[in-house]
């Protein structure tokens, strides 16, 4: 069996372990570590833990999500009933702070804008919309605008690292300025750089993270 295979078997497994996603729906194909994720699911939440699932698994240096969101006539809704779910789920979720998110919604597709002042309420807005009946793509333009020295930021995410039982912290390297994060260096798997990814947003201060980190599995 070809190495490329091998890495094909891995994510279909993964995904066949996964209760949230219809693994008969999705086609899997993987050369030199890019792995592509194809087929067809009824919402944008099994789309995301698809992937999800394909990232974590071991030899994945990156990923390709062309999984269309597809729904049926039972989880179709209109742009109407979209927005007024998305609304009602966003004043309801306690990590993203009240009026803080504009959603506009046009043939599924779903737009969130406004301010927020840490990633992981940025994050938040898009995991409850994402999990709602109709909404076939997100673009998430909430911008963070928080007010922390970039000096500050570096050593918060660098304690991250090293606390992390996950991440080598010795080939991470992490730069700062404005707000913004170069991540640099290697890591052992996607999941790894994910995971760095995550953590480096965690930061309080941070509003774009550049992540050039590359996968040496």
């Amino acid at each position: 069996m070809t190495i490329d295979r091998e890495l094909q078997e891995r994510v279909l497994s993964a995904l066949e372990f996964e209760p949230g996603v219809d693994a008969a729906k999705v086609g899997v194909t993987a050369h030199n570590g890019i792995v592509t994720l194809t087929g067809s699911v009824t919402t944008s939440f099994e789309k995301w833990t698809a992937e999800r699932a394909a990232s974590h698994v071991f030899g994945v240096r990156a990923l390709a999500n062309d999984i269309e969101v597809l729904p049926t006539h039972v989880t179709h809704r209109s742009d109407t009933a979209i927005a007024e779910a998305a609304a009602n789920a966003l004043n309801w979720d306690a990590a993203v702070p009240p009026a803080s998110v504009t959603v506009l919604v046009r043939n599924g597709y779903v737009t969130l804008s406004g301010n927020v002042t840490w990633r992981y309420q940025r994050d938040a807005a898009e995991y409850t919309v994402s999990r709602l009946y109709g909404v076939k793509r997100i673009t998430n333009d909430i911008v963070v605008e928080p007010h922390v020295r970039a000096s500050d930021i570096k050593m918060r995410i660098e304690g991250a690292f090293k606390r992390s039982a996950e991440i080598d912290a010795n080939h991470i390297h992490v730069e700062a300025r404005d707000g913004r994060v170069l991540l640099t260096g290697s890591v052992r798997s996607l999941g790894e750089r994910r995971l760095a990814e995550q953590a480096a947003w965690s930061a309080a201060g941070v509003n774009l993270v550049d992540d050039r980190l590359a996968v040496t599995p």
